[in-house]
Formats: C-alpha cells, structure tokens, sequence
C-alpha cells in the first residue's frame, strides 16, 4: 500500500461533533425498540387485530434488525460507511412516517421490518465511526457517548411510549423519529466522512463478487432463532413441531454458515477475528450484558404491572433511575479507561452489578414499593457502566483498523441476540419455576390442614360481614387462596431467576484474565498495510 496511509487519520471537523451527530440517529433507533412495548393493546384495538397478532409489530422490527446486524460490516466496506449510515437514517426515518399512517396489522409489520432494516446499521456504523474518528487513548470518552445512548433510550422507551400513547395517540411513537431523523441526515452529510483507508478497502473490494451464499445462510439462521424465541414461550417451546423446526433450521444454516465463512476469501462476516482472544471474550461479554441488560429491563416492568398492578408509565419510571446514573457515571469512566488498566474497571462493573442483583432479589416481594424498584435497577446500571466502555475499548486492541466495521457490528449483533436469547430464557424459567414452587406451595396448603382451613375460615367469616352468602363466600375464599399461592410462586420465581443472573455475573471475572490489556493513556500506532 502507499505510504500515506501510515500517517494516522483526522477528521476535517471536531471530533465530539461528529460523535453527538452519529450517536442522535442511535439513540433514536435504540428508543425504538422498547417505545413501542406498552402501545401494543392501543395498536391491537386501534387495527382491530388481537394482542397475539400485534406481537408481530415488534417481532418484525427485531428479526430484520438482526439479520442487517451481522452483514452491516460488509455492506459498509462495499458502499461506503457514510453513505450507508445515510441510506440507514433515510430508511428508518421514512419507514417511521410510514408506519404511522397504516391502515392496517398488515401494513405496519410491512413498514416495521423496512424500519427495523434501516435501524439494524445505525448501532454498528456509529461504533465504527467513533472508533476512527477518535485515538485510542481518547476512544474511551467517545464510546461512553455511544454507552449513553443504547443504555439510556431502553430505560426510557417505555416511560415514553406510555406518556404519549396515554396522552396523544399510539402513531406519534412513530412520528416522533422524522424530525430527529432530518436532522441526523443533514448533520451526518456536512460533517461525518469516510477516512482514507476505508476507501482503499472499498476499491479492493470492487469486482469481487458478493458471498451471497454467506448472506443467505446468516438470514436464514437469524430470522429463524429470533422467531423461535419471540414466540417459543407462548407455543411450549419444543412441544410445538414449528418452533422445533425453527431452531432445528436455525442451528444447520448456522453451522454450515461458519464452516462457509471460513473458507471463503471475501465473508460476509470475518469471524477469523475470533481467533483473537480480546475479540473473542469481548464477544462474550457483550452477549452476557446483552442478557442482563435485556433480560431486567424485560423482568422489572413485568413484575411492577402484572403482580403489583403498576400503571405501565409507572413502571418505565422505575427503569429511569438506571439510566439518569448511567450519565452520571459514564463519564468518569470514560475518562478513566484511559489511565486505569480497563480490565479491573470491568472486574469492578460485574462485582457491583452482582452485588446489585443479589440486592435485587432480597427486595423483590408482594409488599415491595416504588423506591425500592428505582433504587435496585439504579444500582445495578451503576455497575454497568464500568463494563460497557471498557469492554468496548478492549475489542479493538490489537485489530487492524480496517476491521473495525466488523468490531462494531459483531459487537452490536452479540449484545442483541444475548438480549433476545435472556428475555426469551428468562420468560421460561420464570414461567417453569412459578408452577414447581405453585406445586410444592399447593402441597403443603391443601384443604384439610388446620393452617388453611384457619385461613379460609377467616376469609370466608370477612365476606360474609361484607353481605355474601356462606356458600358463596367459602368459595369465594378458596378463589383468594389460589390466587395468593399464583402471586407467591411467581414472586418466588423472579427470587431465584434474579439470583442466577448474579452468580452468572459474577463468575465472568475470572475470564478478563484471557484479555490483554492496552496502555492506557497511549495511543495504538496504526497498523501497516
């Protein structure tokens, strides 16, 4: 290669503007994927369509944002980076206006999957970006920018969607993104711009002939895991021939796409890069935060309105705390990355978040308040953000710089197929766990025993003072006995679900050995080429 390319790279203009341009579309796409949850009922009676066939709305988005994930690496390299970013932005902004004004089910899971196409560039382009816009030693700071989006807009998605779906209408959940989406197309065009060497690579690249076989393969595996975990639970998982067949179809398309890839002189996705042990275990990472992350912001509001009967605008309000922390700390870790071994600030992050879920499950009861949620999912974001920017700033230790679009898409697809994997996997063990715990509860309180029948008098005796009848009150009370013994046995369930995500957690420390470490506050020399 030419000589210039061994002199590191600048942007024309500053580099915070550009990381505050890029991280606008993000933050929009990752706000997305959550504002639309508790506007489900409102959309389902608006298009007449049932609660199971609205799922779809947010099915479709999260399958084709997962397929776009895994091949935006390529797709950068053979278009062009910005201009890729552009067509995303273009994409997710005009598919938003669209999903607005559907008429019908039909048509706005049409428009969410081109959504969730143009959404599923955005994360991995705007990583990649920040990672040649800034030097090494300042990329902690900028990845904190990016950490404030994708931790921040889940927390609030749900607040969000439920103020305006309450207070407007269930379409401006979507309208909401064109204004936003405008202006990142208009900010991205005057400021963002490819650097040198990722057009030499483009030049490489042109005439070589696409892995479609690749392509096809990643699809296929994606789009079928995703759907068999969206709708596993509600179908009994593998009692049901279909999503057999899903995960089954799934597990060969994937196998036979890795053997392909690494045979393949031009993959779509270069998971040679797995060889490389900082790669590798921040892959790890990133699927298991994916779990958690995912996983209790699914599990908190669940639990807030199924069993404590939370409003859903209350319940998104308990998740804010996390995120109002997340910008607090982020900061100071981003600075820090760059003076402290990045290794001990992450062994610190899974200590504390940890320490955080073992607090949560002491706290998760029938009588627990408003405060004490806020101050469990606070807690435990306040060690994620020792995690995320470190884990972040390891990936790219020792990686060429013309991989770093395939860094920053393997690393946005990991964290969400992880997220996709815990909600469906935490959804079943708390569904399995509440009817062992309602069993052996069931057991130990049946009728005839004195303690029960104790309780059901005392119902019974309270409804009759309340005008019913003594048959009617008697089962009246049994009705109240069962539903308690339901309402335990989930509570207790969500216990034991929460307190294995801390021992999950918390055995990931030992695995920062395996990572080599950086110099903190000395920049990489780039690499030759």
């Amino acid at each position: 290669m030419t000589e210039t390319l061994e002199i590191p790279w600048k942007p024309k203009y500053n580099p915070w503007l550009i990381a505050m341009t890029v991280t606008l579309a993000t933050f929009m796409e990752v706000l997305d994927t959550s504002i639309a949850n508790v506007s489900l009922p409102h959309i389902a009676g608006s298009l007449s369509a049932s609660q199971e066939e609205s799922a779809w709305v947010l099915t479709s988005y999260l399958v084709s944002n997962a397929i776009i994930l895994p091949i935006s690496a390529w797709l950068s390299t053979i278009i062009g980076r910005k201009r890729f970013y552009m067509s995303c932005v273009a994409l997710f902004t005009v598919s938003s206006f669209l999903c607005g004004l559907a008429p019908s089910l039909g048509v706005l899971i049409f428009f969410r999957i081109l959504q969730g196409v143009g959404g599923g560039g955005l994360q991995p382009s705007e990583q990649a970006i920040l990672a040649d816009t800034f030097s090494p030693a300042k990329r902690g700071m900028a990845f904190a920018v990016y950490a404030m989006a994708v931790v921040l807009a889940p927390a609030i998605g749900p607040t969000l969607g439920g103020y305006i779906t309450d207070n407007y209408n269930w379409r401006w959940i979507f309208y909401i993104n064109v204004p936003i989406g405008l202006l990142s197309l208009f900010l991205t065009n005057r400021l963002v711009e490819d650097p040198p060497f990722l057009k030499v690579e483009q030049e490489r690249r042109r005439g070589i002939r696409a892995d479609y076989v690749g392509l096809g393969l990643i699809t296929l595996a994606i789009a079928s895991l995703q759907i068999a975990l969206d709708k596993g639970q509600e179908s009994d998982w593998f009692s049901s021939r279909w999503i057999t067949s899903l995960v089954v179809t799934s597990g060969y398309a994937f196998v036979v796409w890795v053997f392909w890839e690494w045979h393949h002189p031009n993959p779509v996705v270069d998971i040679r890069l797995f060889k490389l042990r900082n790669f590798a275990t921040a892959m790890f990472f990133s699927f298991t935060v994916g779990i958690v992350l995912y996983g209790t912001t699914f599990m908190i509001p669940q639990f807030l309105q199924v069993l404590l009967g939370y409003p859903a605008l209350v319940a998104g309000e308990a998740l804010a705390g996390g995120g109002f922390i997340m910008i607090m700390v982020l900061p100071f870790v981003g600075t820090m990355v760059s003076r402290v071994d990045p290794r001990k600030l992450m062994a610190f992050g899974f200590v504390c978040i940890s320490a955080a879920m073992y607090y949560m499950s002491t706290l998760f009861s029938l009588t627990m308040d408003f405060r004490a949620a806020f101050i469990m999912r606070t807690l435990q974001m306040f060690g994620l953000a020792f995690v995320f920017v470190p884990q972040n700033v390891l990936a790219y230790v020792g990686i060429p710089r013309e991989k770093n679009n395939q860094i920053s898409s393997m690393n946005s697809f990991m964290r969400n197929v992880g997220g996709s994997i815990g909600i469906a996997l935490i959804s079943t063990f708390i569904s399995r766990i509440a009817q062992t715990r309602r069993t052996y509860m069931v057991a130990n309180a049946s009728p005839g025993t004195p303690q029960y029948e104790a309780l059901v008098g005392g119902l019974s005796q309270t409804l009759q003072n309340q005008g019913a009848g003594s048959v009617q009150a008697t089962q009246q009370a049994h009705g109240i006995v069962s539903y308690l013994i339901d309402r335990q046995a989930t509570t207790l369930a969500y216990v034991q679900v929460i307190s294995i995500l801390a021992i999950i957690i918390l055995s990931l420390v030992p695995f920062l050995l395996i990572m080599k470490r950086n110099r903190p506050g000395v920049g990489e020399a780039p690499p030759a080429h």
